[in-house]
């Protein structure tokens, strides 16, 4: 089940277990309880501290297994077998089990143990969604910490009966205390603020007892990360106010074309940017939705940020690093059936779809890669591009051709998303070239048609384009003295990691010679 090198790695680990833990498998005669039953006699004998035996109750999923603190009621559950993206959430629960400390600070893991109530906690993932970890492993940190949390980890793709009964059509889906609570992509703060309910007023209170910045970063993803060090390292108070650290990177799969890294995923990615801020003196406030932005009233005076928990945040300068988020189809019924079949992950929700029928819309380099990718789970792929070709790389195009359940449609604008019971049935597009309308039948719709920036909070107070971007010149300068902006929400072209980064550090440039000029006046 593990390889030499994987079992090398795991038994080193397993030697930080504090505290004994048992493993408590529950098998049925399928192929799947003889792996599980393979991957845990593999484990029990790494350390001394470990012990397996089988449950006996029929009262739990099948294949399944818990890991238990022996002599407490401190445990976790899985259902199914926890390798691809979620071997880390594997080995994590059997050290925390273990009494290992975790990572996360002092201030959440205090505000964990107080919480009170009962909660359980099921969460439905699949093996190849890289946004799943984040929550399995966060609810598994809490079910460690307080013992009124508990938690089991559901492999949809194993469970299909119950992902069908329960209409669960996108991952991670969260279900406290036998209903719906969740959807995607959270941190361990993010659920923790969820449950807390004063949370919100006590951040707003110790946010507005900060200083002012001389440089404020709104916006936590690559443009924002650069910005941040590069302000943080000429030695001036730096900030970052982010919805979510990482931003939309953190839901990419596969990156390729980030120069001196032949690959590497987008959590790996955000991991790595958010390790490399914290290595300086950068403030970093996660989980702040911006609402408003008022300019300075005059030249020396603080911008002002407004957050939606009420709080303020005041800096000299300001670098406006908001990102972008994927572009919706705008017609009727895509908002009613997303997440139960209308999808913008195929890498998170795809497994959930297997044998069935989907439709990818937009035949650009991310619509055709999501294309190839469901052709291998999938029953029947086919794909829908409104121009009247694709403009994915060629090589792209070629691998796809060459699959022979993927149909390509071109001239096709999409016009409907079509559901029964609940859930996505069909899909309409016209032929532009004929004006005919056509319906699909299907189960699954992904929609891959570009970026739309996040900027809506801007409007009335900044220069924006046509289409919403952060108009900015060759300095990253805006139309307001002071304020700068990078990446993705700006016009710069080409929306790409590596020109988010660079536009980053000009912007932080720009705003520390702002600074300089200003200050010798």
């Amino acid at each position: 089940m593990l390889d030499a090198n994987i079992k090398q790695q795991l038994k080193a680990y397993m030697e930080k277990l504090q505290q004994p833990i048992e493993l408590v498998a529950a098998y049925d005669d399928s192929d799947k309880s003889q792996e599980l039953k393979q991957l845990l006699e593999e484990i029990e004998p790494m350390s001394s501290k470990i012990s397996l035996r089988t449950e006996e109750s029929n009262d739990v999923r099948r294949p399944s297994f818990a890991i238990n603190r022996i002599g407490s009621d401190t445990g976790v559950r899985f259902a199914g077998i926890p390798m691809g993206h979620e071997f880390t959430s594997l080995v994590l629960a059997l050290l925390q089990v273990g009494g290992h400390p975790s990572k996360a600070s002092q201030e959440v893991i205090e505000q964990i143990q107080q919480l009170d109530g009962d909660y359980e906690f099921e969460t439905y993932f699949s093996l190849s969604c890289q946004n799943c970890p984040d929550v399995v492993q966060a609810l598994n940190l809490m079910s460690v910490l307080n013992p009124g949390v508990r938690h089991t980890a559901i492999d949809g793709a194993l469970f299909q009966d119950e992902v069908e009964k329960r209409e669960v059509m996108a991952v991670p889906s969260v279900y406290l205390n036998g209903e719906p609570w969740g959807q995607g992509r959270m941190t361990l703060e993010e659920i923790v603020a969820r449950l807390d309910t004063k949370s919100d007023e006590k951040e707003a209170e110790k946010i507005n007892q900060k200083d002012t910045f001389e440089v404020l970063v709104v916006g936590g993803g690559p443009a924002g990360s650069a910005a941040a060090i590069y302000a943080a390292r000429k030695g001036i108070s730096t900030g970052i106010a982010a919805d979510r650290f990482g931003g939309q990177v953190a839901d990419t799969m596969g990156i390729e074309n980030l120069i001196s890294v032949p690959y590497t995923e987008g959590p790996k990615l955000v991991a790595a940017m958010e390790q490399h801020v914290k290595e300086y003196d950068v403030d970093i406030m996660n989980m702040q939705h911006v609402e408003k932005l008022i300019p300075a009233a005059e030249r020396g005076m603080p911008h002002e940020i407004r957050l939606a928990n009420g709080a303020s945040l005041k800096a000299r300068t300001l670098v406006l690093a908001t990102g972008a988020r994927w572009r919706p189809l705008g017609v009727p019924g895509e908002a009613e059936y997303r997440n139960k079949g209308v999808a913008y992950c195929p890498h998170c929700d795809g497994p959930l779809f297997k044998g069935k029928h989907v439709a990818v819309v937009g035949g650009g380099n991310s619509g055709v890669e999501a294309a190839i990718d469901l052709a291998g789970i999938v029953g029947h792929v086919t794909l829908i591009e409104f121009g009247a070709e694709m403009r994915a790389d060629e090589v792209l195009q070629k691998k796809l051709r060459s699959l022979n359940n993927v149909d390509i449609i071109t001239s096709g604008q999409t016009t409907e998303v079509v559901g029964e019971n609940g859930k996505v049935s069909g899909l309409t597009y016209t032929d532009r070239n004929t004006g005919e309308s056509h319906h699909v039948a299907l189960q699954g719709v992904f929609v891959q048609i570009g970026l739309v920036p996040n900027t809506e909070w801007l409007k009335g107070d900044i220069e924006l384009s046509q289409h919403g971007e952060i108009v900015i010149n060759d300095r990253n300068e805006t139309s307001i003295p002071g304020v700068f902006a990078a990446g993705d929400a700006t016009t710069v072209p080409y929306k790409q990691i590596v020109i988010s980064m660079g536009e980053g550090a000009k912007a932080a440039l720009s705003a520390f010679d702002f600074l300089i000029r200003n200050s010798a006046k």
